[in-house]
């Protein structure tokens, strides 16, 4: 599907290669050269996606991505030339959905877009034990609605990236399954890009801190050094009357 993409950089060769491939590939651009700049077309084209790099003049694409993500869940994908692991994980704890390495190849720029929003589109349905297909997935207090991308606790929006998104309603349509990084990467990636695990872990604590924001801290069980499941996602004053389970959480 055609898609409307926001690419800022402050780079000209940069920017051009990306217009040519994204323009081939069937999408039309808008092409920034700073924050300031991004933002003001982020407000007025609605971008489906935005490509933002990190080292940017008037404003970084860190604080472009802030600045987002108090309106709008539209996937960000970072470009940076530092490839130190707290850079990479600080994109994604801000709301970044990927974080690629200066320099990278368009075409797996292209193919991560297209990952990114297969996910985001929610196509996947669950199936009930009946064999009925369904809309929503509940489990305690936690609903996820895969065709509307949409998760709430206690009837309260998370605000969930996409790839926050894949990871818990993977999770959800598995309960008490135990998954381990892997398979995560597997679910939240859809099998074709390979980051690192520590990025995997990092998403997990964006879920849990909005999860814990929406009132309850106990939605993802970690099994130390095994991998992580769904937990019983139900309000901390009600898994404090009911009593800890006995596995290890976190």
């Amino acid at each position: 599907m055609p898609l409307k993409i926001l690419v800022a950089d402050d780079d000209p060769h940069i920017r051009d290669v990306l217009d040519f491939a994204l323009r081939k590939n069937g999408h039309s651009t808008l092409m920034a050269r700073d924050g300031r700049e991004a933002l003001a077309l982020f407000q007025r084209q609605a971008p489906d996606l935005v490509v933002l790099d990190v080292g940017m003049p008037e404003l970084d694409g860190l604080d472009v991505c802030r600045m987002i993500r108090q309106r709008s869940s539209v996937p960000i994908i970072f470009l940076s030339a530092r490839d130190e692991e707290i850079d990479r994980i600080l994109g994604l704890e801000i709301g970044g959905d990927d974080y690629m390495v200066k320099p990278f190849s368009p075409r797996e720029l292209i193919a991560r877009i297209g990952v990114i929003m297969r996910r985001a589109a929610g196509t996947a349905t669950a199936v009930a034990a009946d064999g009925d297909a369904v809309t929503v997935l509940v489990q305690g207090d936690l609903r996820i609605d895969p065709q509307g991308r949409a998760a709430s606790l206690s009837s309260q929006p998370l605000g969930l990236t996409g790839t926050e998104f894949a990871i818990l309603r993977a999770l959800a349509e598995q309960p008490g399954y135990l998954f381990d990084r892997e398979r995560l990467m597997a679910a939240a990636y859809d099998g074709r890009v390979r980051v690192s695990s520590r990025t995997i872990d990092s998403h997990i604590r964006n879920i849990r801190a909005k999860c814990a924001a929406a009132g309850s801290s106990s939605v993802i069980e970690t099994l130390h050094g095994i991998g992580f499941r769904l937990g019983p996602c139900v309000a901390d004053t009600q898994a404090r009357t009911s009593g800890p389970g006995p596995d290890d959480r976190s």
